[in-house]
């Protein structure tokens, strides 16, 4: 019943105007600053089992905030690339507005799963999906195996990356991704038990996360993960 906390980066100057993409050097500003100390104050006392990100400067500068905000931090952040932003390709760098006028925007809005960004660098979404589920799927593998099958761990990615996840763990297939909104700094959690994944926060900015701590066991026993025995009646409808 591996915990996974998926956090947006804080905001740039970059955020909203322009694609920033994989764009090197795009750090996260004061607005982001701040965002993401107001968060990691919020996270402070969840034990989290790692704190994985994306190796862009503005998801790292995140995770920083989170584990330097512990009273006992975790141990070194872990990078890994497969949590990284969707590569743009020639479309990186741009302003939305112009990118708004290109033929393949509409593909993008309506029907993702068939998108490929432009360019030798460009990446097709259903790829960029691929990839961050897997290594969700990993490391809910490790830290269960290194920290037992309740653990939480916290990964600092990008909009596009946690709505495909969020995706993947709904049973919704990609073209339904832009339904899902993921705003910076923002808080999504998921917890994967051996039947299927519950999405027990979206795009959470302010809520109290005291109840995402699992249950002991004897105390959960007839639940299906969620802490509440309505879920197993029908997923929870």
């Amino acid at each position: 019943m591996t915990t996974l906390l998926l956090v947006r980066h804080g905001l740039t100057a970059m955020t909203g105007p322009v694609l920033a993409g994989w764009t090197p050097g795009v750090r996260l500003d004061e607005r982001g600053r701040a965002q993401v100390a107001a968060l990691a104050a919020r996270l402070a006392p969840l034990p989290l089992a790692a704190v994985v990100s994306s190796p862009l400067e503005r998801c790292a500068e995140t995770a920083e905030a989170i584990v330097a905000a512990r009273a006992e931090p975790a141990e070194k952040i872990e990078t890994d690339e497969r949590f990284g932003e969707v590569r743009y390709g020639d479309w990186t760098g741009r302003p939305l507005k112009e990118l708004a006028e290109e033929p393949l925007w509409r593909v993008v809005q309506a029907h993702p799963s068939a998108a490929r960004f432009p360019g030798a660098e460009g990446e097709a979404l259903a790829d960029a999906q691929h990839r961050a589920v897997a290594a969700v799927r990993e490391w809910n593998g490790r830290i269960a195996a290194s920290h037992g099958p309740d653990a939480l761990y916290a990964v600092c990615s990008h909009g596009d990356i946690i709505k495909s996840v969020v995706a993947d763990a709904l049973g919704l297939h990609l073209d339904q991704f832009q339904r899902i909104q993921a705003d910076p700094a923002s808080l999504t959690v998921i917890r994967y038990t051996e039947t299927r994944p519950f999405v027990v926060r979206l795009n959470d900015t302010g809520g109290d996360v005291a109840g995402l701590v699992p249950e002991p066991p004897e105390e959960r026993s007839g639940k299906d993960g969620l802490g509440s025995s309505d879920a197993v009646v029908g997923g929870g409808a």
